[in-house]
């Protein structure tokens, strides 16, 4: 069973600063932009747009019988992604000091938890996704006892899944589904009736390559 130590620990050790998903880098950049993690600069671009900066928050909370991860289901009505199964998270704003507070932030505006009770411990890969953003996965472990308060708007239920189950490598699977008459595929996570794919099943994947022991 993981740990808070352990998922400290391990976080340390394994940050590996890399991008996944799928974009086209500028071609009068120096590769070594690829590292940058801070401000609003990044050397991606999607079509003909640059990719905005965004942060998701990856909320791990401290139980007593051990560790869970929170995620949201995204309300059907939103444009984007409606119906599934995400990290509390969003754009960047001019105003956040840098991703972290703009997972903090958007943390406490989607699901109601306050900062107070967030311990930052590390982050994931960068992640791209067909929207047009830059993702930064940030790894928080939460602190009981807090409140839930979704937003109306935004999230129609929040739940937690058991850290160990949803990292287990074989419980992360190759799916295939049909797009345009094109097969596509991509990682999911199966937890009773949650369906768990896309860019949240594939930073988990990326965490479960982090904290992961047989």
């Amino acid at each position: 069973m993981l740990t808070r130590i352990a998922v400290m620990e391990r976080l340390a050790e394994g940050r590996t600063k890399g991008i996944r998903g799928d974009a086209r880098r500028r071609s009068n950049e120096d590769a070594q932009a690829i590292a940058l993690r801070e401000d609003e600069r990044n050397p991606f671009i999607r079509g003909d747009k640059p990719l905005k900066n965004a942060a998701v928050l990856v909320p791990l909370v401290d139980r007593g019988d051990g560790l869970t991860v929170m995620l949201t289901k995204r309300t059907d009505h939103l444009s984007n992604h409606g119906g599934q199964i995400s990290f509390p998270g969003g754009r960047c704003d001019e105003g956040d000091a840098d991703c972290v507070a703009t997972a903090l932030r958007e943390t406490e505006e989607e699901v109601g938890i306050a900062r107070r009770h967030i311990s930052v411990v590390g982050e994931l890969d960068d992640y791209i996704v067909g929207t047009g953003y830059l993702v930064r996965p940030v790894v928080g472990l939460v602190a009981p006892p807090f409140e839930i308060t979704p937003h109306d708007h935004e999230v129609a239920e929040v739940f937690e899944a058991p850290l160990d189950f949803i990292l287990d490598p074989t419980n992360i699977q190759l799916h295939a589904r049909d797009v345009g008459g094109v097969q596509r595929h991509h990682f999911a996570i199966v937890w009773r009736d949650y369906y768990i794919w896309g860019a949240t099943a594939g930073m988990l994947r990326n965490l479960s390559e982090v904290l992961w022991r047989p």
